[in-house]
């Protein structure tokens, strides 16, 4: 769908988007295709994560922090959580904390599984901290869906090592489809198979508690880089087909729709198309941010700025 724009000379509104690393980029990156006329500013807490490995004390702490910086410091009018374990167990928290719209990436995963599904039934996949805190279960329960989840924590490192890519599922037999499969790099062929392997399981668990699958939800910033490969080898595994939802787009949609609801009534949309303004910064490792980030952000991130948010 179309989004309004903002007039030049106006001010322009400023999105916060925060994440424990840089995996939610990828969010970012369905933001800017929405809403090319806004601010935005990224955060991620690169210092302290694995957030999964926190209590949900300090998890609740540092995601406030994170926030209130973009907030108070970045002047942002609208927050985006995309970072799926502060969604899980920092939510509530953060929404107390700033006086500006927040939303997390699960629920609005859950609402595209709720109307993408037509058999009830739905496969999530995610870190083991998502999994464990069982948020994607619950928000689909209160859609009227059955969610099995399960933690592939493999995918994010292989994510990281940049061992993605398309690869053609097996048993393709056109000649171009042998071709590109025959192409690939080895690397992506070995995460091939690890998704093969986690969704055989996943599908054969689903299938043992009699559930009829038709909708697999990424319930991972970092899953987005892989979904070309993750329908290629779904389409080996499952032949009826199963569609996937990515919880990053998901989310991106609904923002943009809640962040224009607001930003009428302060600023006067125009047919004029401006140039997304994007600021990044991280807690650490600025370089590695650069580097990877880039890919996740499918542009360059430009220069990132180191930030310290305290212990």
């Amino acid at each position: 769908m179309s989004y309004p724009e903002w007039k030049t000379g106006m001010t322009t509104p400023t999105i916060g988007v925060f994440d424990s690393g840089f995996g939610g980029l990828t969010v970012l990156r369905a933001l800017v295709a929405r809403l090319p006329g806004a601010r935005f500013a990224f955060l991620g807490d690169t210092a302290r994560l694995p957030y999964g490995s926190k209590s949900r004390r300090t998890i609740a702490r540092y995601a406030v922090q994170s926030a209130q910086f973009l907030v108070r410091e970045q002047g942002a009018e609208f927050l985006v959580i995309a970072c799926n374990t502060a969604s899980a167990l920092a939510l509530d928290a953060i929404q107390d904390a700033v006086p500006v719209p927040v939303l997390g990436v699960i629920e609005p995963g859950a609402e595209a599984a709720r109307a993408a599904s037509r058999t009830g039934d739905v496969l999530v996949i995610a870190t083991g901290a998502t999994v464990e805190s069982h948020a994607y279960a619950a928000a689909c329960r209160a859609r009227g869906l059955r969610a099995l989840e399960m933690a592939c924590p493999l995918l994010v490192p292989l994510v990281e090592e940049g061992w993605t890519g398309p690869l053609v599922a097996a048993g393709a037999d056109t000649e171009a489809s042998a071709a590109q499969a025959a192409s690939a790099p080895p690397q992506v062929a070995v995460t091939a198979e690890v998704i093969r392997i986690y969704l055989a399981e996943l599908i054969s668990e689903a299938a043992a508690q009699g559930m009829n699958p038709d909708t697999l939800v990424l319930g991972c910033t970092h899953y987005p880089l892989l979904r070309p490969l993750l329908e290629r080898v779904l389409a080996c595994v499952v032949p009826a087909g199963i569609r996937v939802i990515d919880s990053a787009e998901a989310a991106a949609e609904a923002a943009a729709l809640l962040f224009i609801l607001q930003d009428t009534k302060k600023h006067s949309p125009t047919v004029q198309v401006p140039t997304a303004q994007i600021r990044c910064f991280a807690t650490d490792s600025v370089e590695k941010f650069e580097r990877l980030g880039s890919r996740f952000l499918n542009q360059p991130t430009g220069k990132v700025e180191l930030i310290d948010l305290g212990g």
